[in-house]
């Protein structure tokens, strides 16, 4: 039976994988873990493991290495890539929802599903904190039969966002977010009423790091295993 922590790890190398589509990057599935040949889009790795028993050899050999800025997801945190010139820069715990868990009472926000290159271009310059926004989330991506982007509103101004993809069975909760004097509880309320809107019967996924847990736990995620990225320094 694959684990919480397999079937998240699985379904976040799907959602890297719809990001580097959408920059007309194609990665590769292997048995063990998800690579790409080519530097993925900011922020987005360029390995993602699938498996505990994953090694370096399984990716390492067909990623570019030679260019600043590879970044691997051990989903598991048993790799030590050090030796190969990475260093840590997140530890994090993938979370789980499962299906069954009640809704919160207090829905939050109303959801509204980002469908133009114009809506998506104002969400992800909230996302980014509206200064430098990078070029990570495509209007092509809007037309991934996988994904959502979801826009939470306070009336007419844009309060928080959140992306959910549905695959392997679950739904992957990511890139959420409330901008300044928006309450984070609120924008997670919003995200897991809406996924359950639009994904029922659906357990939800995905991974949080620091004081970003609290908020994530306290609207009914579990805390699975651990997980770790990798940027290569040298």
């Amino acid at each position: 039976m694959t684990s919480p922590s397999a079937t998240a790890a699985r379904n976040n190398a799907d959602w890297c994988a719809s990001v580097s589509r959408s920059h007309g990057i194609s990665g590769t599935f292997g048995e063990r873990a998800w690579w790409s040949p080519r530097r993925t889009p900011p922020y987005y790795p360029d390995a993602v493991t699938l498996r505990p028993d994953a090694l370096p050899d399984d990716f390492l050999p067909s990623v570019d290495t030679g260019a600043p800025g590879c970044s691997v997801k051990d989903s598991f945190a048993t790799l030590d890539l050090a030796p190969d010139g990475f260093t840590t820069i997140v530890d994090a715990r993938w979370i789980h929802r499962p299906a069954d868990r009640p809704v919160p009472e207090w829905p939050g926000l109303p959801a509204e599903r980002v469908l133009t290159g114009d809506r998506l271009a104002e969400w992800q310059t909230a996302w980014a904190g509206g200064e430098d926004t990078p070029d990570v989330f495509r209007p092509v991506l809007l037309d991934d039969p996988t994904v959502l982007v979801l826009a939470f509103r306070d009336g007419d101004d844009l309060a928080g966002g959140v992306v959910l993809n549905e695959t392997a069975g679950v739904v992957g909760v990511s890139n959420l977010f409330a901008v300044e004097g928006a309450a984070v509880a609120d924008v997670w309320s919003s995200a897991v009423t809406a996924a359950a809107d639009y994904h029922p019967g659906l357990a939800l996924v995905g991974y949080e790091q620091g004081d970003d847990l609290t908020p994530a736990l306290g609207i009914g995620f579990d805390a699975l295993g651990p997980l770790r990225i990798w940027l290569r320094t040298s």
